[in-house]
């Protein structure tokens, strides 16, 4: 994943830029650059943040930047922003996706006599390729829609030139761009909780397939919107900020409302609810106002000294940073039923350690309530579990178990009427070793966003592509 910030100011916008990008530190832990613009020279600076945070790496440079206009990423991908000499001018672009037909697009721009110089570990950095696909075209307009067409997969990109910035939302919205405005600068951003501190109030929500220049003094519209969209379900589910709103619609509340409409729902008894935090805490308090029972906190989570296990180098030392962080709270746990709420099961492997430390510390009995349906795809869009092939998620190893075939009745297993869904779920929770094992269905995650469902990309529950 990855998340951007940009500014168009009538004044330095350094402080503004640094800080709003750094609100976006949630969406990724590999890279992270910035640049900024001033009569047509550059000020980049890009570092590697595995094992530190933004501010730490960039904050003793904020000194090198000059300009008014400035973007800036957090990414688990490539080496960003690219800054790029062209027929088109001098531009910096960021962007945030997955290219799956990257090869293919490197081999026709060697064709056409252009050459990749920001190699990322000896590959072809994607954001540079974006860069030269918009060169391709006779304007900004043009080459963005060049991209559109050729690449497959997803791709938001945000652009700085001279005159100002371009914001270009991914082709089908899979991910979210928004406008904010205070009283000298307007802002663009993936979260918008990154303008709450900043003093920027939401001005525009960037439609899929929208090309929005925006200036100090306003934006304007240079491409229309789609009708169609297809903005990731998984974003309101776990990746998105509590704070943020996506299409107008607050992550925490939906969080919430799925997690009351399971609580209204369940019939287990138990003493009390807890969430595996952070992302599981806001469908834990809509379970608990709407099972009736207290909210209290099982397992709490100890930062002050750990790094981030985003997307650490390696898998082992990613669980065993997480594994870290989590503490088990004796005090709460003894003699008590607890049900604790959770984003999404994965592999599993790190769920299945922390519920044993919840019975080792003293809890009858552990019912796990997940806040969406069992994840049967691997993303093909936005770089979810993308060093994950599908037969590291759990459901798929379960579906190995039960029909000797990971691919086999998939629709059977997506659908929670069926007796092959009971089965996976029955069988998952034997892995996990819990009392009780339930997950949310599709529909009441479309309800609790409060989206049609043929807006939103579920292909990760369903494999549905509405291309």
């Amino acid at each position: 994943m990855g998340g951007f910030f940009g500014v168009a100011s009538k004044k330095a916008c350094v402080d503004d830029l640094f800080y709003g990008i750094d609100y976006h530190s949630h969406l990724g832990a590999k890279r992270a650059g910035m640049a900024t613009i001033e009569n047509n020279n550059f000020y980049r600076s890009i570092h590697n943040i595995e094992n530190t945070y933004f501010r730490t790496k960039f904050s003793d440079g904020l000194g090198k930047f000059k300009g008014n206009n400035g973007i800036g990423v957090i990414s688990d991908t490539d080496a960003q922003p690219i800054v790029v000499n062209s027929h088109l001018g001098r531009f910096a672009i960021v962007t945030v996706g997955k290219i799956n037909n990257l090869a293919e697009l490197e081999k026709d721009c060697l064709a056409r006599n252009q050459q990749f110089t920001e190699l990322s570990s000896g590959n072809t950095n994607p954001t540079e390729l974006v860069a030269l696909l918009i060169t391709q075209g006779n304007s900004f307009v043009d080459g963005i829609q060049n991209v559109f067409r050729k690449v497959q997969g997803s791709c938001t990109m945000l652009i700085l030139t001279n005159d100002g910035l371009i914001i270009a939302r991914d082709f089908l919205g899979r991910t979210p761009a928004v406008i904010g405005k205070n009283s000298d600068s307007y802002a663009v951003a993936f979260e918008s909780h990154s303008f709450n501190n900043l003093s920027f109030d939401i001005e525009h929500f960037v439609g899929p397939g929208e090309i929005v220049q925006i200036t100090a003094d306003g934006f304007k519209q240079l491409l229309p919107p789609n009708e169609k969209m297809q903005i990731c379900s998984f974003l309101w589910v776990y990746y998105g900020f509590p704070a943020s709103e996506y299409e107008g619609i607050n992550i925490e509340n939906m969080r919430y409302q799925g997690g009351y409409v399971m609580g209204k729902e369940d019939d287990i008894e138990a003493d009390f609810v807890s969430a595996i935090p952070d992302s599981g805490i806001g469908m834990a308090l809509g379970y608990a106002t709407g099972k009736g029972i207290p909210y209290q906190r099982g397992i709490v989570k100890y930062t002050p000294t750990w790094s981030r296990s985003f997307m650490p180098v390696n898998q082992e030392t990613r669980e065993h940073v997480a594994k870290m962080k989590l503490l088990p709270n004796k005090g709460i746990l003894q003699g008590k039923r607890a049900v604790f709420c959770d984003d999404s099961i994965v592999r599993g492997t790190q769920l299945r350690d922390n519920v044993r430390k919840l019975y080792e510390y003293g809890a009858t009995e552990v019912h796990i309530r997940v806040s969406c349906p069992p994840l049967l795809y691997g993303c093909k869009f936005i770089n979810f579990s993308a060093s994950k092939s599908e037969m590291e998620l759990i459901t798929r190893q379960v579906i190995q178990e039960l029909e000797g075939d990971s691919k086999k009745n998939l629709h059977r297993y997506m659908d929670d009427s069926t007796q092959e869904y009971a089965n996976m779920v029955e069988m998952i929770r034997k892995h996990l070793g819990v009392d009780t094992l339930k997950f949310n269905k599709l529909s009441t995650i479309a309800k609790a966003i409060g989206l049609p469902k043929d807006r939103l990309c579920t292909y990760c529950f369903d494999g549905v592509d509405l291309k």
